[in-house]
């Protein structure tokens, strides 16, 4: 594999990965959060409605349909779908019942009583939500959001198979044209690597500070100036327990 192959395939690849990443993501995030916060609605035909999208979408396989996206859709509506869209709209709204379920169950979490008191403050179902609810069960979806954040970017390899030119096609196309396995499929496996630790550093700062925000933990920084100020306070007493020895 030569420098030219990397400039020429992997790097566009990378592009597309990451385009079809975020996209997904973004999909995904607005579906959990609609049909999440709809399967808590008191309303029975609410709840059953979000609940069949739930159980549909978390019981197809994100492959078979983009493969209905591409090649049915177009059959059925006389109207193609780009495959790279037909991607991310698969993996956003399968990927997005996944995240229903975390909305759902952290919504859930919430003491009773603090619903009770957006209540007995007036609050509409929306204030209570965006005041009360969210910004205390937000902080505990992030670790289950994380994970489903790169299981999505793994799944995202399955769009080669509609022909979009994602990292995974272009690694297999060095591979023909190289006939090296071996060095190909290891670099790609550090790539997705990468971009997993990546993924994962970046999710976990915003859950610090997700819980910074609502007195779970403080920001990193201040847990140092922290330790440096117990640190200080730790010199000063040993000082003034010598001095007081010394004076005695």
């Amino acid at each position: 594999m030569t420098e030219g192959m990397f400039d020429n395939y992997f790097l566009p690849g990378i592009w597309i990965t990451v385009q079809v990443t975020l996209y997904s993501a973004a999909l995904a995030a607005a579906v959990a959060f609609l049909v999440g916060t709809l399967r808590t609605s008191r309303l029975w035909i609410v709840r059953f409605l979000a609940g069949c999208y739930f159980e549909i979408f978390r019981g197809m396989s994100a492959l078979v349909l983009m493969f209905w996206l591409v090649f049915s859709v177009p059959l059925m509506l006389r109207w193609q779908f780009v495959p790279l869209y037909a991607g991310v709209l698969a993996l956003g709204l399968t990927y997005g019942a996944y995240g229903s379920e975390v909305v759902r169950g952290a919504l859930a979490a919430v003491p009773t009583a603090q619903r009770e008191a957006g209540v007995a403050l007036g609050f509409t179902r929306l204030q209570r939500l965006r005041r009360i609810e969210l910004p205390q069960a937000w902080p505990e979806m992030l670790p289950t959001f994380n994970n489903l954040l790169i299981e999505l970017m793994k799944g995202t390899a399955m769009v080669s198979t509609i022909m979009v030119a994602d990292l995974t096609y272009a690694g297999n196309l060095v591979r023909i044209g190289s006939n090296d396995s071996a060095p190909v499929y290891t670099l790609l496996l550090v790539l997705y690597f990468v971009f997993a630790f990546v993924l994962t550093r970046g999710m976990r700062v915003l859950e610090r500070h997700a819980k910074a925000g609502v007195g779970q933990a403080p920001p990193r920084g201040r847990r140092r100036l922290g330790r440096l100020a117990l640190r200080e306070d730790a010199g000063e007493g040993t000082g003034a327990l010598t001095a007081g020895g010394a004076a005695r």
